[in-house]
């Protein structure tokens, strides 16, 4: 079983930046894409983000391409989404995930998923 923490989530303006940081233990995730999600507050939740086992594989939702980007570090079983020019919109609850069996787009067929981080955005 993998454990995911995700961490760097706090408030920031609008036009800000953000790190985010997802940590894994418990396996080593080198051997599988990992993702971020999102979900504000009366919303479902959404795709944001995935990485393969490289980065040879990126894909993004629409409205964060040019503005955020997903890394990784299999050395240090790690995974990251780099936020810049924020918006209001942006605030949610950001959730790591790995181990996807399905479609990588769909929350529901990752094995393993964070508690998740707050990202608020002012305006």
């Amino acid at each position: 079983q993998v454990q995911l923490v995700e961490s760097g989530g706090g408030l920031v303006q609008a036009g800000g930046s953000l790190r985010l940081s997802c940590a894994a233990s418990g396996r080593d995730v080198s051997a599988y894409a990992m993702a971020w999600f999102r979900q504000a507050p009366g919303k479902e939740r959404e795709f944001v983000a995935v990485i393969g086992l490289s980065d040879t594989m990126i894909h993004y939702a629409d409205f964060v391409k040019g503005r955020f980007t997903i890394s990784r570090d299999n050395g240090k079983n790690m995974a990251y989404l780099q936020m810049n020019s924020l918006k209001p919109e942006d605030t949610a609850v950001y959730v790591c995930a790995t181990d996807v069996r399905g479609d990588y787009r769909d929350y529901s067929q990752y094995m393993n998923k964070g508690q998740g981080t707050q990202v608020t955005v002012s305006s």
